[in-house]
């Protein structure tokens, strides 16, 4: 198997990319109203559909590294600045009612405030590149646990944790099956 780069490689970042938004669009996760639903815990279309993607997608990671045509990338687990980031992030999510992918999925989609407020994640992103040698000698050295997996950290088996990951969100999509139901939500 031969890696793609150059063109090829850009070309298909753009149509999986539009696939992607399309994706999200027809899933109804672009939407502002089902975002700012599922902060009111009204609609649990979005995290739904981001557990979903998160064991699809770490299995299919997990099967590509382990036949060879992956490697792992780990980052460096700098626990205060990921907890501040996360924070923030979430913050931004609330006010603004997109994450970056639904926003630009948004923007695609002919939202336009969800393209006025893309000048706040680009100041975002402007802003941290402007901090970064602060944030990297005051916040990264805190809670800093160097390069480590979860495997690593509990000392079992990646298809322990992915096993047991999928239970969780498959009781977890019960639950909120059942509660939907005995709410006579559609």
């Amino acid at each position: 198997m031969f890696p793609i780069t150059g063109t090829p490689a850009l070309l298909l970042a753009v149509v999986f990319g539009f696939a992607f938004g399309w994706l999200l669009h027809r899933g109804h996760v672009a939407d502002y109203n089902t975002i700012v639903r599922q902060f009111l815990f009204k609609d649990f279309t979005v995290i739904k559909v981001m557990l979903t993607a998160i064991i699809v997608g770490g299995i299919g990671i997990f099967v590509l590294v382990h036949a060879g045509y992956a490697k792992f990338h780990v980052k460096p687990a700098d626990l205060l600045a990921i907890t501040l980031g996360a924070g923030l992030f979430g913050i931004g999510m609330v006010l603004y009612g997109y994450c970056p992918g639904t926003a630009l999925a948004a923007i695609g989609a002919g939202s336009v405030h969800a393209f006025v407020g893309a000048f706040g994640m680009i100041a975002g992103g402007i802003l941290y590149a402007l901090t970064f040698d602060w944030v990297s000698q005051t916040i990264l050295p805190v809670w800093a646990m160097g390069k480590v997996q979860l495997p690593q950290l509990l000392g079992v088996g990646a298809p322990l944790i992915f096993g047991a990951l999928g239970l969780l969100v498959v009781a977890f999509f019960v639950m909120l099956e059942r509660r939907s139901s005995d709410s006579g939500a559609p």
